[in-house]
């Protein structure tokens, strides 16, 4: 029973770091924890390999 409780404290854990890097990158750090929830490793890949949002020029 502890092993499911580190795998979901590991996993909490991705999230809010992907939701760091995704703020990093000018993207909703909302919208990607909630992704990293659902998707785990995957949007940590996603996350590192898309290119910055790009800030509009006034």
């Amino acid at each position: 029973m502890q092993a499911s409780s580190e795998f979901f404290v590991g996993w909490g854990t991705l999230s809010l770091i992907n939701a760091g890097l995704a703020q990093a990158k000018g993207r909703s750090g909302l919208g990607w924890w909630l992704a990293s929830l659902l998707l785990g490793p995957l949007a940590t890949l996603l996350v590192v390999v898309l290119d910055p949002v790009a800030k509009a020029q006034p």
